[in-house]
């Protein structure tokens, strides 16, 4: 194997294993109660995973990156309403109602993407229309001021 091969390879490998491997889940009550119980925040994400392009690109870019994936390991419990349109990606009928609830009681116009930085009680601080423009860092940082601040309900 070529020094450069290995080397690329090393740093795959220790790239994925140095990242918290930090869940994203499906059920809100369950999201309250650990934000609860762990004194965590709730950043709950509307996305289209399969058809919305700036969703795919938050995923990717923001949610994906070290920077944010070490914060919301210690302090968010991270919360995916998503919203498939291909058949073969379709949830099941529950994840479906449960989200279609989520949606009409934090998303009733149906913006996609929408990030909502909740308390633990579901009570919303601040939300994010769009694809932040803002690198992971940036993103984290506005998160710790929110949070700082004790702002409520900003764009």
């Amino acid at each position: 194997m070529k020094p450069i091969t290995f080397l690329i390879s090393l740093f795959l490998l220790t790239s994925f294993t140095i990242l918290p491997d930090t869940k994203w889940l499906t059920n809100f009550e369950e999201a309250k109660s650990q934000a609860a119980d762990t004194k965590k925040h709730i950043l709950l994400n509307f996305s289209g995973s399969d058809w919305c392009a700036p969703c795919i690109r938050l995923r990717t870019e923001i949610f994906a990156s070290g920077a944010f994936l070490e914060y919301a390991e210690d302090n968010l419990v991270l919360v995916n309403a998503d919203f498939p349109r291909l058949r073969k990606n379709q949830l099941d009928k529950t994840q479906t109602l449960h989200n279609e609830g989520l949606a009409e009681a934090y998303n009733a116009d149906g913006k996609f993407p929408l990030t909502l930085l909740l308390n633990s009680s579901g009570k919303v601080i601040k939300q994010w229309e769009g694809l932040p423009q803002k690198s992971p860092e940036q993103f984290v940082e506005e998160i710790k001021k929110t949070l700082i601040a004790g702002t409520t309900v900003s764009k």
